[in-house]
C-alpha cells in the first residue's frame, strides 16, 4: 500500500504517558511514513518545554504548540500531538478532517512511565495527571476515529495493530 492510499496525517492525541511518541514512531515505521512529534519539534526550535512553561508561561507554549500542530497536519505523516494540544479550538477544527487515534491508559498504568520532572504540569504528581485526563477526555474522545487502551499490551503490538488498522488490513 502506497502512502498515498494510507489516511495520513494519522494523528495520535491522548494524554501524558500514554505512549504517542514511542507508538507513533513504531507505526510510522510499520507504514513507510516519516513520524512527527509536535513537541519535539518544539524542543528543536524553542528549548525545553519546561524552560518555556517556567520563562513564558503556558499561553507562550500553546502558541508554539499551535503553529507546530498546523505545520505537522500539512504533512503525509504519522503525527504525535501533546496531550493538551486539542484543547484548543482550531486544532480541533483541523483534526476534524483528519484520521486521529486515541491512546488511553489507565492511572495506575501511567504512574510506573511518568517522569514529572519532565512535565511541568505533572510536578504534583499523578494525582494531577488523572484530574488533567479526566478533564480532557470528552474531548480527545470526541475526536477519535479509533481508540486503543495501552495501559498492559505491549508497545510494539499496539503500534502493529494500529498500523493494520490504517492499511485496512485489522
Amino acid at each position: 500500500m502506497s502512502a498515498a492510499e494510507l489516511p495520513l496525517p494519522l494523528v495520535l492525541i491522548g494524554p501524558m504517558g500514554a505512549g504517542k511518541t514511542k507508538i507513533g514512531r513504531r507505526v510510522a515505521r510499520a507504514l513507510d511514513v516519516p513520524f512527527i512529534d509536535t513537541d519535539k519539534r518544539i524542543v528543536a526550535e524553542h528549548g525545553e518545554i519546561t524552560e518555556i512553561f517556567a520563562d513564558r508561561g503556558e499561553p507562550a507554549f500553546r502558541e508554539l504548540e499551535r503553529a507546530a500542530v498546523v505545520a505537522a497536519l500539512a504533512e503525509p505523516a504519522v503525527v504525535s500531538l501533546g496531550g493538551g494540544a486539542v484543547l484548543n479550538a482550531d486544532t480541533q477544527a483541523d483534526l476534524a478532517a483528519c484520521t486521529v487515534v486515541l491512546l488511553t491508559i489507565t492511572g495506575e498504568a501511567v504512574a510506573a512511565r511518568i517522569k514529572t520532572e519532565k512535565r511541568p504540569l505533572l510536578k504534583n504528581g499523578t494525582g494531577e495527571w488523572q484530574r488533567i485526563y479526566d478533564e480532557r477526555r470528552p474531548v480527545y474522545e470526541r475526536l477519535a476515529t479509533i481508540s486503543f487502551d495501552t495501559s498492559s499490551e505491549p508497545i510494539e503490538q499496539i503500534a502493529e495493530r494500529i498500523a493494520d488498522w490504517a492499511r485496512g488490513t485489522a
